[in-house]
């Protein structure tokens, strides 16, 4: 069966109004009963935005020949919704359910691996997605207990537009996870240090790939108000045949350990930094000897530096610069590493509820070690005419986003 935009967007209508109307049943239940107090939210944002590429790709993409280098903004010289969100909330005394419905175009790349979709099963079925359904239960003040699917505890990054201060995502969090399937608690050790661990099935899968599990951590540590540390973790022993060599069934051991530092340094000077180091380890043919397989592992890892300042009450200025290796071809971007340099504006308006933001970005990649029909000196992305000569691309882009 297949389902047109119309019926998809009026699916979300439809369930918005049914948990609208059991909220209001609950209000009126609670004023009758007295016996617990429940509260409902509601909100969401809707994304717009526009980029040009000055090399005129003939193609019209953004995302090279490995067709990773962005996460979202991927098409050029196009007006478009990137994401359009829905989230309601449920809290009461001891648990809370949080349901986060996405549609529109960014729905689809960032439920990556999610090849079951809610409307149908296959490739592209995911642009009404779930990116978010989970319940928290507190046993105790310290101790909470989360299952479900959630965003994943990795990077500095987030996919929600109005949390990131730069609306292109970078290449860290573009190549880490993007959510997780699974259960996890927390437990606060101090006030100012928590701890999470937990097992989901994947990495950006919700259905498993073999019989391991993946574990998660992670370790806040708030210093002070100004101050925040979190190092992160995530691990397990995967079946990646594309890693190594193919035609190999053993499971792969993958894991990841991210660092993100933020510091308010005065009310209007910000600064944070995310650095990633990660690994796959898996046999491989042996260069002396065909016939004999060795253990390899092959690494990963880049850095970002974020900063930004808030000129007056509407208009601040972000700069972000990272550097991202895979030389190993580990990740989805191919054997390669990249340099960016991401300068955004912010406008806020309407009490923070309407953001415009200009956005300049530079990528720098390395030459693919690239094998296919193609011959010659192959480069990262495409030109005017059609060939992939250019090591080099900047986008120009204006993006408007809502938040209710």
């Amino acid at each position: 069966m297949k389902y047109n935009y119309f019926q998809k967007v009026t699916f979300l209508l439809l369930l918005s109004s049914s948990l609208f109307h059991s909220h209001i049943y609950s209000q009126q239940a609670d004023s009758t009963s007295k016996k617990e107090e429940t509260s409902f939210k509601f909100g969401g944002y809707v994304d717009f935005n526009y980029f040009k590429n000055f090399n005129n790709p003939r193609g019209g993409s953004n995302t090279g020949i490995s067709g990773a280098a962005r996460a979202f903004e991927r098409v050029e010289n196009q007006f478009q919704i990137g994401l359009v969100q829905t989230k309601f909330s449920l809290t009461r005394k001891k648990s809370d359910v949080v349901i986060d419905l996405v549609f529109g175009p960014h729905a689809d790349l960032g439920n990556y691996g999610n090849f079951f979709g809610p409307l149908g099963v296959g490739k592209g079925t995911t642009s009404l997605a779930i990116k978010q359904a989970y319940f928290n239960y507190r046993f105790t003040k310290k101790l909470t207990l989360t299952a479900g699917q959630f965003g994943t505890h990795v990077g500095y990054e987030v996919i929600d537009a109005p949390l990131n201060y730069n609306y292109s995502l970078n290449n860290l969090f573009n190549n880490g996870p993007f959510y997780h399937i699974g259960i996890k608690a927390a437990y606060a050790i101090t006030p100012k240090i928590n701890l999470m661990a937990g097992i989901v099935n994947n990495w950006d899968n919700l259905y498993d790939n073999n019989m391991f599990k993946t574990a998660i951590a992670q370790l806040n540590i708030n210093p002070n108000d100004k101050m925040a540390i979190y190092l992160n973790y995530i691990g397990g022993n995967e079946e990646t045949q594309s890693y190594f060599n193919k035609g190999d069934s053993l499971s792969r051991f993958k894991q990841l350990l991210d660092l993100v530092i933020t510091y308010q340094i005065t009310e209007k000077f910000y600064l944070g930094i995310n650095a990633v180091g990660g690994g796959a380890e898996g046999l491989e043919l042996s260069p002396t000897d065909s016939t004999k397989k060795i253990n390899v592992t092959r690494n990963w890892g880049g850095v970002a530096l974020y900063t930004n300042y808030q000129f007056c009450k509407i208009f601040g200025l972000g700069l972000r610069g990272d550097f991202f290796d895979n030389t190993g071809g580990i990740l989805y971007i191919g054997k390669t590493d990249v340099k960016s340099l991401t300068v955004t504006g912010r406008f806020s308006l309407d009490d923070d509820h309407m953001f415009i933001k200009p956005e300049f970005r530079m990528d720098i990649f390395k030459s693919l070690n690239y094998t296919g029909p193609a011959s010659g000196n192959i480069q990262q992305f495409e030109d005017k005419d059609g060939n992939y000569t250019q090591n080099t691309q900047m986008t120009l882009g204006l993006v408007f986003i809502y938040k209710f």
